[in-house]
């Protein structure tokens, strides 16, 4: 089989692509490891997706936002952050930037469900399940795919999307700065009792970080933030006293709280490819860039990726170029890292200097907060940042 573009992974970026690419003439296959209808009924995973505006803007084009349940969609107005016990937060407010709102929050279980349900009904993509690629061969501006079942794939191009642990990726001989920041992060849905006004809370706690994502009534997404073995254990106590604990580690800020929902355990690595494309290949997603968790960039950036390189691959296809060529793919490469790197390695510094207990770290980033609360040209910024419609 000759499609003019495999895709190695059926998560949300891989998908969004494939329906940004569909009606334009090209043959698109998408390969998934798991089963068909683990995507079609994707289960709850703990995760809640931040989305800007922007993004918001492109799932409108491809028709997925139209498909999330309302009640999968939560109001992001405003957002603070806390440092330690100190009752001072740095705000950062949508109306800085003349919105009503910062974004919104929705459930990733909602996105895998309606991207799937969106690119089932495009005629042009065929999704293939339960296979992989068992081994890569280029030669000459030619790739050729070896699936695990046997069956031979020779695409103009190879996208591989398939996480920031992206096996593709290492197949391809493309390396990535791997940044592990020894913690795991437990996220859950949780009622409590007082109402958090749909702002959303990051909080550098000492030997912790917590974040609260506001949902829909009085819950919220919690994300917390700790060494492996004490994820563990919080991992296995009983509700009851998991909500108590909660209740402490939030200083009943949120007054009573209940878990409403299955625990779920993600290890905190970090990953920026060291090269996005390469002989008939690019990266894209978690495959490119893979973010900490704690500017909620990641889909985002995935997002980002999915319309670059769809513009760049349906601008190549229009006039009539090979769409697999060094040109397309070098421009893909050169706008998709001057929108992602700076980001990203102010986002590791940033958690760097956040979560270090340090004494001189404690007083810097005490005092960090309570400049940045000064500037407002700098809270406005941000602000700007996440409402922008791209």
């Amino acid at each position: 089989m000759s499609p003019d573009i495999v895709i190695v992974g059926a998560g949300p970026a891989g998908l969004c692509l494939a329906r940004a690419l569909s009606g334009h003439g090209l043959s698109i296959v998408v390969l998934e490891r798991q089963a068909e209808q683990a995507l079609a009924e994707a289960a709850f995973d703990g995760r809640e997706i931040a989305l800007t505006h922007g993004s918001q803007a492109l799932l409108e084009r491809l028709g997925l936002w139209q498909r999330l349940p309302a009640g999968e969609v939560a109001v992001l107005r405003d957002a603070q952050v806390f440092n330690g016990p100190s009752l001072f937060a740095l705000k950062i407010r949508a109306e800085q930037a003349g919105a009503e709102r910062l974004g919104h929050l929705v459930a990733n279980q909602a996105i895998r469900r309606a991207v799937y349900q969106a690119a089932s009904e495009c005629a042009d993509v065929q999704l293939l399940c339960e296979t992989g690629v068992r081994a890569i061969e280029q030669n000459q501006g030619e790739m050729k795919l070896v699936l695990h079942d046997g069956q031979v794939l020779q695409p103009r191009l190879l996208v591989a999307a398939d996480s920031r642990f992206s096996e593709t990726r290492r197949q391809l001989g493309i390396g990535a700065q791997l940044k592990d920041f020894g913690k795991t992060m437990l996220v859950c849905r949780m009622q409590h009792e007082h109402d958090h006004q749909q702002v959303a809370w990051e909080w550098f706690g000492y030997g912790q970080t917590l974040a609260l994502l506001p949902l829909n009534g009085r819950q919220s997404s919690v994300v917390l933030t700790l060494p492996p073995r004490e994820i563990e254990r919080l991992q296995q106590l009983d509700a009851a006293i998991f909500a108590r604990e909660m209740e402490r580690r939030f200083e009943r800020r949120l007054g009573a709280m209940q878990l409403v929902s299955s625990r779920h355990a993600y290890p905190l690595v970090g990953a920026y490819a060291r090269r996005m494309v390469g002989n008939r290949c690019a990266l894209l997603g978690d495959a490119a860039v893979g973010m900490h968790p704690v500017t909620a960039h990641g889909f985002n950036f995935g997002l980002t990726g999915v319309q670059l390189l769809s513009d760049t691959l349906l601008a190549a296809h229009g006039k009539g170029q090979d769409i697999g060529a060094g040109a397309p793919l070098a421009h893909y490469e050169r706008q998709l890292r001057l929108a992602t790197w700076p980001l990203y390695q102010a986002t590791n510094l940033l958690v760097e200097l956040y979560t270090s207990d340090h004494l001189p770290a404690r007083l810097l980033r005490g005092a960090g907060l309570r400049v940045a609360q000064g500037l407002l040209p700098l809270r406005k910024g941000i602000a700007r940042h996440l409402t922008a419609r791209g």
